[in-house]
């Protein structure tokens, strides 16, 4: 069966993501986006495998876009629960990793 991975990385992971899946012959496309709490640059990548590719696709993902604490100014429009004269920490990069059955692909 045929897969499709979407992840949704930050954009200063994209780079070294996209390269090691390169290295590791799986096509990959780049669409840039944004949003969550901090309205940061995000890349999406789509990758299409084989099922038994998932778990290596995953773990090369993972391993390239790792979670890190952030330092957000205290001039950041939070929300109102949150004190505006102090910065607060953040957890940042890290993946979103969807993987849904395709019934069809090809490269053509």
């Amino acid at each position: 069966m045929k897969k499709m991975i979407i992840a949704i990385i930050n954009s200063d992971d994209a780079p070294s993501v996209i390269q090691n899946l390169m290295k590791n012959h799986y096509s990959v496309t780049k669409l840039a986006s944004s949003g969550g709490f901090l309205r940061s640059g995000n890349v999406t990548i789509l990758v299409g495998v084989d099922a038994e590719s998932v778990q290596n696709v995953i773990e090369l993902i993972s391993k390239y876009s790792k979670s890190r604490k952030q330092i957000i100014p205290s001039t950041f429009e939070a929300g109102a629960y949150i004190d505006p004269t102090m910065p607060f920490e953040v957890t940042v990069g890290g993946a979103t990793i969807f993987v849904l059955d395709v019934e069809r692909f090809e490269k053509v």
